[in-house]
């Protein structure tokens, strides 16, 4: 089998998420639904805009 530098890291990423727990994917989570919620806003109210012509 070859040495594939990607999966070692994914392997050692994997089990450091192990022994630390939920608390950074949770914060993963959070920070991409809050993102996802502004960039929702901002695409459904720039329809709203006035337009002064």
């Amino acid at each position: 089998m070859e040495h594939n530098p990607a999966a070692a890291w994914l392997t050692e990423a994997a089990s450091a998420a192990e022994q630390q727990g939920a608390g950074n994917l949770l914060r993963v989570v959070l920070i991409v639904m809050v993102v996802g919620c502004v960039l929702t806003a901002w695409f459904l109210l720039r329809g709203y805009r006035r337009k002064d012509e």
